[in-house]
């Protein structure tokens, strides 16, 4: 009895592995977060295979069922629309289900959409903080980008093509004027990269058609070089600008942390 974790493509289905392939094989069962979307990969694939559906808002009742199909006996085979179960996708709960249940879990490697959207982002990829997709109200949005604003790694978003426009204003405004990159279609016919600064979106995407997933990544905040010069604050307004090109702080960020401070007496 074993739950097979396996990612499927994102949209090229030459992307698919041949351990991926094998494990589809072997499953007596596929749990699925859309069967429309699996039926159309195993058909390609020329399989025809039980399906057991597995989604939100659901999750718990279906990862009793199909655990208790797995410490019955069966092997399952985890799958998502595309890319890897369990990244801002179904799965996370059901794995931990089985992990209770004494079951082997056997994750397999494959296409994920933020991997290579990070790594030909032309940003530092060394080290980096996948959020997935951020909060959708935007006083939330906005304080979780004031939290991680003074992070020295990469942000890599997931989001809808409709909340595309709210973040990227909500990153200028909170981030200020770093560097970004934006994949949009990643493995698909029209893969494109738009790369600019985050003051500069609109402009950078002028013409592009907002479709399908997009994966945004954000330069980290950077920081202090060694043998920099002191710097001249004769103001506020110093402060802001010496915070946002030496650590990437916009003004709504440095407001917050300085707030803190305060309040705590420091």
């Amino acid at each position: 009895m074993s739950l097979y974790i396996v990612p499927t493509p994102i949209g090229n289905l030459g992307d698919i592995t041949r351990r991926a392939v094998e494990a589809l094989e072997r499953a007596d069962f596929i749990i699925a977060e859309d069967s429309r979307y699996t039926l159309k990969l195993l058909s390609h694939l020329g399989l025809r295979k039980r399906i057991v559906s597995h989604y939100r808002p659901k999750e718990e009742e279906q990862a009793e069922r199909i655990v208790a199909m797995l410490a019955a006996g069966e092997e399952g085979a985890l799958v998502t629309d595309s890319g890897t179960p369990g990244i801002s996708d179904p799965g996370s709960l059901l794995v931990r289900r089985a992990i209770a249940a004494g079951i082997e879990v056997v994750p397999l490697p494959g296409p994920t959409a933020f991997v290579p959207a990070l790594v030909a982002s032309g940003l530092d990829a060394g080290r980096f903080l996948f959020i997935g997709f951020p909060p959708r109200v935007a006083g939330e949005r906005r304080r979780f980008l004031e939290e991680v604003s003074g992070l020295p790694y990469a942000l890599v978003f997931y989001e809808s093509p409709r909340r595309l426009a709210e973040l990227l204003d909500d990153a200028a405004a909170v981030l200020g004027d770093r560097e970004f990159a934006l994949a949009k279609e990643i493995s698909k016919k029209h893969e494109r990269f738009v790369r600019s600064r985050l003051g500069e979106w609109r402009a950078a995407c002028a013409g592009e058609a907002l479709l399908g997933e997009m994966v945004l990544v954000v330069a980290g905040a950077r920081g202090a070089a060694r043998g920099d010069e002191a710097p001249q604050l004769r103001d506020l307004e110093d402060l802001f600008a010496f915070f946002q090109k030496r650590y990437g702080m916009g003004r709504n960020a440095l407001k917050k942390v300085l707030m803190k401070r305060r309040d705590r007496g420091a």
